[in-house]
């Protein structure tokens, strides 16, 4: 895959969200993410420009403090973002896997009062989180202007644990 010029090559496929698909890649020996933008219609979720976006809620994470992976580059004619590979596993298959998160829970509780406080929420779903070295951090840069329902609190810690939630997406999805 092609980034302003620089070729990537791509190792596998790390996930598919609501704005894209994400790829482990690798370039000079240096593991990558590369994000292709995608226009899958999604009944829940109004988009505008989904490549402003995410330049825009990179800087706006950065902003308020929140541990997110370095953007490297961005190619807004193709769609695409090069950023920093945070290796580790995600919250979500610690809860599958039946790893005790409490300490992650923890910063989870404190990234969504940074967030809070600078007006967003992020999207707390468990597969956007991921543990490297004891410290988590939200890899996708989604944000929304803030709203209570969406807070980690209300919605976001319904899938940190084996709750009845989490076993609906687990059938939903296969996992």
């Amino acid at each position: 895959m092609t980034v302003n010029g620089n070729e990537y090559a791509i190792l596998k496929l790390l996930g598919h969200g609501k704005g894209g698909y994400s790829y482990l890649a690798e370039r000079d020996g240096q593991r990558v993410v590369v994000k292709q933008i995608h226009h899958e219609f999604c009944d829940y979720y109004a988009f505008g420009n989904k490549i402003e976006a995410e330049r825009n809620d990179y800087q706006r994470l950065k902003n308020a403090g929140i541990r997110i992976p370095a953007l490297i580059d961005i190619d807004m004619e193709a769609e695409r973002i090069v950023k920093e590979y945070i290796e580790g596993p995600t919250i979500f298959d610690l809860v599958r896997d039946g790893v005790p998160i409490e300490p992650y829970l923890k910063q989870a509780k404190e990234m969504a009062a940074q967030a809070k406080a600078a007006g967003l929420n992020i999207d707390y779903f468990p597969t956007n989180f991921v543990v490297q070295d004891g410290l988590i951090y939200y890899v996708d840069y989604e944000c929304n202007g803030y709203m209570e329902e969406w807070s980690f609190e209300a919605w976001g810690v319904q899938y940190w644990a084996r709750t009845p939630a989490f076993e609906a997406y687990l059938q939903e999805h296969g996992g």
